[in-house]
């Protein structure tokens, strides 16, 4: 024991050793938390976006189509616009009796502050309805 209080042959010097008893438990413990804790510092978090097959937008006399490209050039029916004169489109459009809906087509590349200005032109003029196009997800099957 590393008290000495029971042993016959007490000298009534202090006792040099040291109890390595509760080092070892606590170093086990430590030892436990680590394990369990290291996998989660290392663990990235995986997006994995849903694949859906998509209904063809229709196309309606309320539909706006705007396109976006790479470099952040804005194109309304296929034609180049400037950002002001899509937002006159958008006013005059939100005057209409039925709003129209906008339909957004952005390149993967294109930089999301120029599409939030753009939703933000949108909601500004009264447009609500915003739908993103995208490419339909590619089959397996085949």
């Amino acid at each position: 024991m590393a008290f000495g209080g029971l042993d016959k042959k007490f000298s009534g010097a202090p006792m040099a050793d040291i109890n390595m008893t509760p080092l070892i438990d606590v170093m086990l413990v430590l030892l436990v938390i680590f394990i369990i804790t290291a996998p989660l510092f290392t663990h990235a978090i995986r997006l994995d976006l849903p694949k859906v097959a998509p209904q063809p937008a229709r196309d309606t006399p309320q539909t706006i189509t705007l396109s976006i490209d790479d470099a952040g050039k804005l194109y309304g029916n296929d034609q180049p616009v400037s950002f002001d004169q899509m937002r006159t489109r958008f006013a005059d459009a939100a005057k209409a009796a039925e709003k129209p809906e906008l339909h957004l087509r952005a390149s993967s590349a294109t930089r999301y502050d120029v599409i939030a200005r753009l939703m933000g032109a949108a909601q500004q003029a009264g447009l609500a309805r915003i739908g993103f196009v995208t490419q339909p997800a590619v089959s397996l099957s085949h």
